[in-house]
Order: structure tokens, then sequence, then C-alpha cells
């Protein structure tokens, strides 16, 4: 998303053990789950970068029960998660941190609401036979951008929350601090 909005940078890899850090924070809401998630990434590289600007960033899904669903660890997993968020509405809460020197200097949490029409198990199947294994890095174990789209009867809020970035804020910030053109 940063590359096809014309901003430049680097990726590199925080090196933080998410499941561990989330084992840490089960008591937090999935909202401030994504944002603490995020600050942890920015943070962990900004100490090793601190001349610059860090962006860290996490999505988590919040199911209709107020759990949160992680990327599935197999093909069976993301089956299952379908079928759990079949016929029912779920949250994106998708969140970016930028540090400096080791510090947040910057946040945002954008939330979409996505409803998932009735599956059958026959279209799950030929779903992750076209998907598997490119949604395994995807909570919820899908891909809006692609054959995904068809899971889905209402799709509320930003395209880009819910590809996981709430880009059009971070491209604010980035103005008023001259990365790029305002």
């Amino acid at each position: 998303m940063l590359a096809a909005a014309g901003v430049p940078f680097t990726a590199r890899a925080a090196g933080l053990d998410e499941d561990a850090a989330k084992a840490g924070l089960a008591d937090l809401r999935p909202r401030e789950l994504a944002d603490a998630l995020a600050e942890m990434k920015a943070i962990k590289l900004s100490t090793r970068l601190p001349a610059t600007l860090v962006l860290g960033c996490d999505q988590v899904l919040e199911t209709a029960e107020g759990a949160t669903l992680s990327k599935p660890a197999s093909r069976d997993d993301a089956a299952a998660q379908l079928r759990a968020l079949s016929g029912k509405r779920h949250h994106l809460h998708s969140a970016a941190v930028i540090a400096e020197g080791g510090r947040a200097s910057w946040r945002a949490v954008e939330r979409a609401s996505l409803t998932v029409r009735p599956l059958t198990d026959a279209f799950i199947t030929a779903y992750l036979d076209a998907e598997w294994p490119a949604v395994a890095g995807c909570v919820g174990g899908y891909r809006v951008e692609g054959p995904g789209v068809q899971l889905f009867s209402r799709i509320e809020g930003s395209h880009f929350t819910i590809l996981g970035l709430p880009l059009l804020r971070l491209l604010d910030y980035l103005r008023v601090r001259g990365v790029i053109a305002a």
C-alpha cells in the first residue's frame, strides 16, 4: 500500500515474538491489542534505528462474540475460521504506530465491520482450493482483494483498514512531517 501511494520506505522485520506478546496482553480488548502490538513492533525496531521514523502495524479480528482470531495455522484452521464467521458480522481493528528513538510519536487505529454471508462447506473448500496458501497470513483466512470478496454480504469501513493499515491518516501525518509532499 505504501509503495502504491508513492511513500518511500524500507521494509524490515521487527523481530517480535507475536505469540508471546499476545499472551502477555491477553486482558486487552481487540482494538487495544492491535494498537499495543503495532507499538511494540515500532518501538522494538526504532531502538535499533533511532534516527528513523519506524512504522509498526497490526490487525486484530474481533468476532461477534468478542473473541479474537489469529492467522490460521493450517488449511483446516482456515476452514474452521471461515465456518465460525459464516453468517455473522465481525470487526477488523487495524493499528499503525510511528516510533522515533524508541518512543511512540504517532498512532492511529481504525475499525471496519464485515458481514460474512452464510457459507456452505463446498464453497469454503473451493475458496481454499483457490486461495490457500495465500490466505495463510491473513486473519480470518481471507483476502477481500481477490475471490475472498465473495465471502461477504456487507462491508463497512475503509478498504485500507480492511487491508491492514489506516493509510489515509498515515498519509496525513507523513505530509505534516514532510516525508511526502503536502
